[in-house]
């Protein structure tokens, strides 16, 4: 009976406090459990940093080089990322529903490359983010842009939709080509993001980031930006981790290498275990020539 199975109860160690342990994401303590276990899914608990994998170009871009067919060129590496970052187009799509990492859904949209591209609105209802299984719902942020106002509502809206149904909100911070890309810029728009509500922001790295990361209260992950050489960008992905970066969220400078899946390992070995450039690089290098090997290990 119950009561029997109750009266045998013994041991309270009541000399042991009660666990309660901080979460281990910066600025992300007192979120609710639901919100926590989503970016845990994005976040690694081990190291507190991610390799997301970008590939929602083509929402603005069309068809880009690398991403003609994702079926092809980007669900291979899907085992190797921490978070995938598309659109629901694509995500339903191509990518199978086996993947068990986070999903960052594009949340942001309207304008094409061939218009004003800070035009953009909120794409995607919040019972669309829960029916996919969302870690987290990424918008693009264009401060001192034409629609500089209208990307704060964005984001601000997604947030509170968010934080209703324990869903994170990525910041994206763009950038212009009239706008100036230094640190004093960048600083402005991440904790802009930060201030208003996003649980993690994505920037780009400049000279000075660390003092971009010091004054944002929540986890940056830099963007990648346009392809450089492979021992280039594993340079760049080490400055941003050792200055205070969370992550990466890489795109072209993984699946536009000339072996992406080499290269995503690569990152990988930065990020979460603090591989310098050329160690990193030379890793690269050897698995250019050898099989594949598993998936995480």
């Amino acid at each position: 009976m119950a009561d029997a199975d109750t009266a045998s109860a013994k041991s309270y160690k009541v000399d042991v406090p009660a666990q309660s342990e901080p979460f281990f994401l910066k600025g992300s303590n007192n979120l609710d459990w639901g919100m926590k276990n989503r970016l845990s899914n994005i976040f690694s608990p081990e190291s507190g940093r991610t390799v997301m994998l970008a590939f929602d170009h083509g929402y603005f871009l069309g068809p880009t080089s690398g991403l003609e067919r994702v079926d092809l060129d980007i669900v291979p590496l899907t085992p190797f990322a921490d978070t995938l970052m598309l659109t629901r187009g694509i995500l339903r799509t191509c990518i199978p529903p086996t993947y068990t990492g986070g999903i960052v859904l594009r949340a942001s949209g309207g304008p094409s490359i061939l218009k004003e591209l800070s035009d953009e609105q909120i794409a995607v209802s919040i019972d669309e983010a829960i029916r996919l299984n969302v870690a987290a719902m990424a918008v693009q942020v264009f401060i001192g842009g034409q629609n500089e106002t209208q990307s704060i509502h964005n984001m601000t809206r997604l947030v509170d939709m968010g934080n209703r149904h324990g869903i994170a909100t990525l910041g994206v911070t763009a950038v212009g080509t009239d706008m100036v890309r230094d640190a004093k810029y960048i600083r402005l728009a991440t904790r802009i993001c930060a201030e208003l509500g996003a649980s993690y922001v994505k920037t780009y790295y400049v000279d000075g980031f660390d003092t971009v990361t010091a004054s944002c209260p929540v986890p940056i992950v830099i963007a990648g930006g346009k392809k450089l050489p492979e021992v280039d960008a594993l340079q760049l992905a080490h400055d941003a981790i050792q200055e205070g970066a969370s992550g990466v969220d890489m795109g072209r400078n993984i699946f536009q290498a000339d072996n992406p899946a080499a290269m995503i390992q690569a990152v990988r070995k930065v990020v979460h275990e603090n591989f310098k450039p050329q160690e990193a690089y030379q890793y690269y290098q050897t698995l250019k020539t050898e099989p594949t090997p598993s998936p995480l290990a």
